[in-house]
């Protein structure tokens, strides 16, 4: 009799959150719990990968910001060869895999070789990183819109649309520009953002650890040679930060007398 055909089960692209294992998704809890086999980035923290099972095989693939990791393309083979073995794929992403997660090339890759793909949401790092030093993304008739947006091209260059992020009205967070923060800075000044315009960096969002450091546009331009750490930082700019709790500690606001 001829072997009977492998059950194929669809790659599961999951967000793995900011880092704190207490902000999964149930979901995503239940599809590490369940892997047979896990492709995870460099951000992914050691209580996280401890949930899969222990003989679940397990492969860092990098992905962090100007370090070395694996190729995409690598990425995608072993994916797919894994998952045509019949074993429970999972690739594990930092943040939300939807957000420069590279969701839609895995997705593509896995599609064009027959696999179900089924993606899985994680809180992203600039909501966690809002709420945990308690810094709001909108607020009535001040900010009425988030923009997501990266701070440098595929080629590593600085690059954003800079009319756009000109707008008072939106919250800008930008992911993978902390070293760049000064040079954003100026840009968006001299793109019409106003000089007080509040600016804020977040180092490792959802961590014990975390850092804050809180400013505004004109201030960051002065003191370029404030220290940016090793751990993954994102920027925040608008001036709805100004309405939160942290904010008002930094520059002694009376955020009720003001309201």
């Amino acid at each position: 009799m001829p072997p009977e055909p492998k059950t194929l089960h669809p790659v599961q692209l999951v967000g793995a959150g900011p880092g704190a294992a207490d902000l999964l998704t149930l979901r995503a809890a239940r599809a590490i719990e369940g892997a047979q086999a896990l492709l995870y980035d460099a951000l992914v923290g050691e209580d996280i990968l401890a949930l899969a099972p222990q003989a679940c095989l397990k492969i860092q693939t990098g992905k962090r910001a100007g370090r070395p990791s694996m190729r995409q393309e690598t990425i995608n083979r072993l994916m797919i060869r894994l998952a045509r073995r019949g074993l429970r794929v999972v690739r594990l992403k930092g943040g939300d895999p939807s957000i420069f997660g590279r969701v839609g090339e895995e997705a593509q890759a896995l599609r064009r070789h027959g696999l179900e793909v089924e993606i899985v949401p994680g809180v992203t790092a600039a909501c966690a990183a809002a709420a945990q030093f308690g810094l709001p993304l909108t607020h009535r008739g001040v900010a009425r819109r988030v923009v997501f947006t990266t701070a440098t091209t595929q080629d590593g260059e600085l690059s954003m649309d800079w009319a756009a992020a000109a707008d008072s009205e939106a919250t800008l967070a930008i992911y993978m520009g902390g070293r760049a923060v000064c040079e954003i800075a100026r840009r968006l000044m001299a793109a019409g953002r106003a000089p007080h315009t509040p600016l804020a960096i977040v180092e490792n969002a959802s961590a014990p650890g975390a850092r804050l450091r809180l400013t505004t546009l004109a201030e960051q331009v002065k003191t370029p040679a404030s220290p940016i750490g090793p751990g993954p930082a994102l920027i925040m700019v608008g001036e709805a930060l100004a309405a939160g709790a942290a904010w008002a500690e930094a520059y002694a606001l009376d955020l009720a007398g003001a309201a």
